[in-house]
């Protein structure tokens, strides 16, 4: 069984929540990611993807050049931490029905990013339920 500290991208980029969407869009594109971890130092305040972009941003009316990651980022994030096994992870991702996830040392700090891609290519376990459970159309509640 696999720690996430041995299948994580260690040392991602991050953003600061003060940068602007443009900015973070064009980070995604030069890093060839979907998605960063915003970060005031080493202590995460959240997460901005690709799709909160399009959707929370630009769709929504905000102008990229000047609207600020703070204003869309998903505060309220889930994060691994690096001594969790990777079985753990994955059924949290499922759960949640995330494909990236932060992975964070005992002090809390950013140490690197889990993904479906890493679970699928890195360890020996399958995926599939993972993945089921995370493409799933979202649940409603009642």
């Amino acid at each position: 069984m696999s720690k996430v500290s041995e299948i994580m991208s260690p040392n991602p980029q991050v953003i600061g929540p003060e940068d602007t969407l443009q900015r973070a869009a064009r980070m995604m594109q030069e890093l060839d990611v979907g998605a960063l971890p915003v970060c005031n130092g080493r202590q995460v305040l959240g997460m901005i993807t690709d799709r909160d972009i399009a959707i929370r941003g630009v769709a929504a009316g905000l102008k990229p050049d000047t609207a600020c990651v703070s204003d869309i980022m998903t505060r309220d994030i889930k994060y691994a931490s690096e001594s969790q096994d990777s079985d753990e992870v994955m059924r949290m991702m499922g759960d949640a029905q995330i494909r990236r996830l932060p992975v964070m040392n005992e002090r809390k700090e950013l140490v690197g990013i889990v993904s479906l891609g890493d679970l699928a290519t890195r360890q020996n376990h399958h995926t599939d339920d993972a993945l089921r459970d995370i493409s799933e159309p979202q649940r409603k509640a009642a």
